[in-house]
């Protein structure tokens, strides 16, 4: 028999390098200073928003590693989350961190019942996000590295300073401080029962930051399809960036009929749960700047998967939310990124991202950069730790 000829037995099964020791959850309640609207509030949707509720995920190994993850929700979700993480969360214990693609799918089977999008890959998330940064950490190297990053800043904009509960002296006000602070771009709400005091807010803020500074608007699906129309071409000649959610985000045909009526960019994605769905929306030729959020979707296993597709259509990705997630995936994008900058989230973590001539920068602390604070302990409604 020839050495070609020798039979070879073939490992099913990857070498064990660490094993999981311990999941610990976390449920913690970060209060609002002002209670937020969009245009959910003013068509009577839903009520100002007053607190996010965070689910952290902390993963520690037999051989001293520690990861940190997390996902969130908005006015709803935050129980359910962290219930369905606590259920599922055991099946991690004594298993390899760095398989971290076999323990998502773990996961979702640990879970079936309760399908694989919303609350259930939401909870899922944190403990996905929580492997990565245990995993870059392990490497010694930030996520965005650890990713094969393609730069170390991004481009960014700021939302939290453009919302409809506040006038639009107020708004460029913000706009005029954002920039001073070395943020790119501004977004503002629209979507409010009189279209022309949409208009009229963002010929204000144009007006406000000359012809150079780049504006996003943001309806928050609030516009049915004939109202979508007639508000964004109203609104194409202040130069957008783009026209954020015009539609409900399942309306995929009525986001393509948009895209192709119009010369602004469309942008999307934010409040879907799933690649799947994402994955409708770029079907339909229905967006040209994507917006997932990890959090949202699955976490980062599935937030490269999307990512992975949306390159493939030369799309923008923006991602949302969470930019201390974001900021990593995003530089690991090879189309130039937008990555929004929110400060709700500074009171969590003792390291910020720092912002200058329009962009965030990316620090080299390993993992995603990012230590709890004493503020968060203080935060935490509900903790769970699970072990053997």
């Amino acid at each position: 028999m020839t050495v070609l000829e020798t039979p070879m037995t073939v490992p099913t099964t990857s070498p064990v390098l660490d094993r999981i020791a311990s999941v610990t959850l976390s449920s913690v309640t970060l209060p609002l200073a002002t209670p937020i609207s969009d245009a959910k509030v003013f068509t009577g949707r839903q009520k100002p928003m007053t607190e996010v509720v965070f689910l952290f995920a902390e993963i520690t190994t037999v051989n001293g590693f520690e990861g940190i993850g997390f996902g969130y929700s908005k006015r709803a979700g935050g129980p359910a989350q962290f219930a369905h993480a606590k259920e599922i969360a055991d099946v991690l214990i004594g298993e390899d961190p760095n398989d971290i693609s076999r323990l998502w799918t773990k996961l979702v089977w640990a879970g079936a019942s309760v399908g694989r999008s919303g609350a259930s890959t939401q909870a899922i998330a944190a403990m996905d996000i929580a492997l990565w940064d245990l995993k870059a950490k392990r490497a010694g190297l930030p996520l965005a590295k650890l990713l094969g990053a393609h730069r170390d800043s991004v481009r960014c904009y700021n939302t939290s300073g453009g919302f409809l509960h506040e006038t639009i002296e107020q708004v460029c006000d913000n706009a005029t401080a954002t920039l001073e602070a070395g943020i790119g771009a501004i977004k503002i709400k629209v979507g409010l029962p009189d279209s022309k005091e949409d208009v009229r807010r963002v010929s204000r803020l144009r007006a406000h930051l000359g012809d150079d500074v780049p504006i996003m608007v943001d309806a928050n699906q609030q516009w049915d399809r004939p109202t979508a129309i007639r508000v964004s071409r109203a609104l194409e000649e202040f130069d957008l960036v783009w026209i954020e959610e015009p539609l409900d985000a399942y309306d995929a045909e009525g986001h393509a009929q948009l895209a192709r009526a119009l010369d602004t960019s469309i942008a999307t994605g934010e409040m879907l749960t799933s690649v799947a769905e994402h994955a409708e929306l770029i079907r339909h030729g229905a967006v040209d700047v994507i917006q997932p959020d990890a959090p949202r979707i699955g976490g980062i296993t599935q937030f490269l998967k999307l990512a992975t597709l949306a390159e493939t259509h030369h799309l923008t990705l923006a991602p949302h939310f969470a930019m201390e997630i974001h900021a990593h995936l995003a530089a690991a994008y090879p189309i130039e990124p937008w990555v929004e900058h929110f400060d709700w989230l500074t009171p969590l973590f003792h390291e910020h991202l720092e912002t200058a001539g329009g962009r965030m920068y990316l620090s080299d602390r390993p993992g995603l950069g990012v230590t709890p604070t004493d503020q968060l302990r203080a935060w935490t409604t509900a903790k769970a730790t699970i072990t053997a």
